[in-house]
């Protein structure tokens, strides 16, 4: 089976490039040089995947990833942007995305994760979990919906935000280990993977901070622990 890529990037070169190499990898690309072609393309056709740039006209990556979660929560999403900010890249996962690569990149590091996304959700309409729903404290987590009710607050979560959270109750007060986190849900251990994942747990952290019976512990050069 040949897999369907939507491809939205309005530089031509680039284009280009990374379309020649999915196509000799065996890839169906669909390219799009804007957001509004790029979801029309998306509504039109059974995709497998999407590869989207950030700064494009008429609508934006950021945009694009809310109106395509929107049709398809499960579709894997990967940015691919000039913008490096920390907050550029939380943002991306906050709008939906499963991976941000950062230009210049590697057309080896872009299939290899363009792989591992499609093996693990490809063809899905949902992230694969043991559990749909959680009750922690007085707590819970929607996997399927990505939602995570406190006792004070309401919060839409990123994929990564809920597949993290979700790895730690399967783990519940026992150490989950920083690699298999890693590898489950980012694809590999990197160091640029280690950091993104840093963030994601400051923000569980930030979401749970009035949550006393609730803690995520840190646990040096292992993993973390969530306490419940």
């Amino acid at each position: 089976m040949s897999y369907k890529i939507l491809y939205a990037e309005d530089e031509p070169f680039l284009a280009q490039i990374v379309c020649d190499n999915l196509k000799g990898k065996g890839y169906e690309v669909f390219l799009a040089t804007d957001g509004e072609q790029a979801i029309n393309l998306f509504q039109q056709i059974k995709l497998d995947l999407c590869l989207l740039d950030i700064m494009m006209p008429l609508k934006d990556g950021y945009m694009l990833a809310e109106d395509i979660r929107k049709l398809d929560k499960g579709i894997p999403i990967i940015f691919l942007s000039a913008k490096s900010l920390d907050e550029d890249v939380v943002k991306g996962f906050k709008t939906g995305g499963n991976d941000y690569l950062k230009k210049p990149f590697s057309i080896v590091e872009l299939l290899v994760r363009i792989e591992a996304l499609l093996s693990r959700y490809g063809n899905t309409q949902q992230p694969a979990g043991p559990q749909k729903q959680y009750e922690f404290g007085h707590c819970s987590l929607d996997t399927v919906n990505q939602q995570l009710k406190t006792s004070t607050a309401t919060y839409d979560l990123s994929y990564k935000e809920a597949a993290l959270l979700s790895l730690l109750l399967q783990y519940k007060n026992a150490v989950l280990e920083r690699q298999e986190a890693l590898i489950k849900i980012w694809g590999d251990d990197s160091i640029y993977n280690t950091n993104s994942m840093n963030v994601f747990i400051n923000h569980l952290r930030k979401m749970l901070k009035d949550e006393p019976d609730i803690q995520i512990m840190s646990i040096r050069s292992i993993g973390y622990k969530l306490l419940c």
